[in-house]
């Protein structure tokens, strides 16, 4: 859907500058810091537009990079078991042979907070291979098996607050329906070593904790496998009932409708100042029918003025022309305003971000 009545209440305005968070952490952004599980690499989000939607290789998120300890020969191939029998493995030049347009995906860390800023969030075009077609290298799978992707997550040093052991889970459903593919490459260039070279696993619509680095295993498992230690440390973050033991009692990690802002605009119209607030939503399986923002929990919702969603994934974006009263501190909040859309983090106020006003 689209709506213009953004563009027409700025036009003939000038542009005098943005308005920047507050309350928020202040991490160095679009580069890499830190190392092993602690290193991360914070999407600077304000820049955003649709005519530049895709997140560059370098400064694509990063929750964990690669460990001091992986070395080339220690993902020579991937190794593939079934319930029984002897393992396959499968090189990932053989991979790279067969690799196609995956299309564009997002990716973004359940741990997305705003001491980072949000920027656990990213965009790439993929290329690779299906996860069912390399399934089908394994003998037969029982219908009530479940698939455990792993990765190489061994560490030098250890972490302040992440537990090593990377490997998630998945029913056969869960692969079908999410279309969940093998990545060789992002932006039509191979993998980094950081972003999980030569080959990782990303699944569209979940959080990048199911989206496993340094694919090193493929192994069908019994339909009442224990949860990896991977989906136990993110059982909290993607909103599960508790820690589930077993992993066919662990729901889906999708990532629910959600929407926040990237950027305010401050603007000159005439002898005006006013306001642009542009932003972006994703995730959910349908497209958002009514979009709302408020900017002040005394303050009512109003209909968003300016939305351009083609899809749930990627991102879309909107955009907002705003005339605040007075000068003064606003929380700016976003709400999808249908009760049957699931929207657990927008309902919680997850994605709400501050501004402080000095001009009106």
């Amino acid at each position: 859907m689209t709506f213009g009545q953004t563009r027409d209440a700025l036009a003939g305005g000038e542009m005098l500058g943005t308005v920047p968070f507050v309350r928020e952490g202040s991490p160095p952004m679009d580069t890499p810091i830190g190392e092993e599980l602690d290193g991360r690499l914070y999407t600077d989000l304000s820049a955003l537009s649709s005519e530049k939607p895709i997140t560059p290789v370098g400064r694509f998120y990063l929750r964990t990079r690669a460990s001091a300890l992986l070395r080339d020969t220690d993902l020579q191939s991937i190794e593939m078991r079934g319930i029984a029998g002897a393992p396959v493995h499968i090189k990932p030049e053989e991979l790279r042979a067969k690799a196609r347009p995956m299309g564009q995906h997002l990716m973004e860390c359940a741990g997305n907070t705003r001491e980072g800023r949000f920027g656990l969030i990213s965009v790439a075009d993929w290329s690779g291979i299906p996860l069912l077609d390399v399934l089908q290298r394994l003998p037969a799978i029982p219908k009530d098996a479940r698939i455990l992707v792993s990765g190489f997550d061994r560490y030098a040093s250890p972490s302040a607050g992440s537990t090593p052991g990377a490997s998630w889970i998945f029913s056969l459903d869960d692969i079908r329906s999410t279309g969940a593919f093998l990545a060789i490459e992002m932006d039509g260039e191979p993998l980094t070593r950081d972003h999980g070279a030569p080959v990782r696993l990303v699944v569209p619509g979940w959080y990048g904790c199911a989206c496993i680095k340094w694919m090193n295993e493929i192994r069908a498992v019994p339909g009442d496998a224990e949860t990896t230690s991977q989906m136990q440390e993110f059982a909290f973050r993607t909103m599960q009932q508790g820690s589930p033991k077993r992993a066919r009692d662990y729901q889906p990690p999708a990532i629910d409708q959600a929407a926040m802002v990237t950027r305010v605009e401050k603007w000159r119209v005439g002898e005006r100042i006013k306001y642009r607030v542009a932003g972006i939503l994703w995730g959910g399986t349908r497209p958002v029918k009514r979009l709302e923002i408020r900017f002040n929990p005394e303050e009512e919702f109003l209909p968003v003025e300016e939305v351009h969603q083609n899809s749930n994934d990627p991102w879309s974006f909107w955009s907002h022309s705003w005339s605040p009263t007075a000068r003064g501190t606003y929380l700016i909040r976003l709400r999808v305003a249908e009760p049957a859309m699931q929207t657990r983090r927008l309902d919680m106020g997850f994605y709400v971000r501050e501004v402080e006003i000095s001009e009106v």
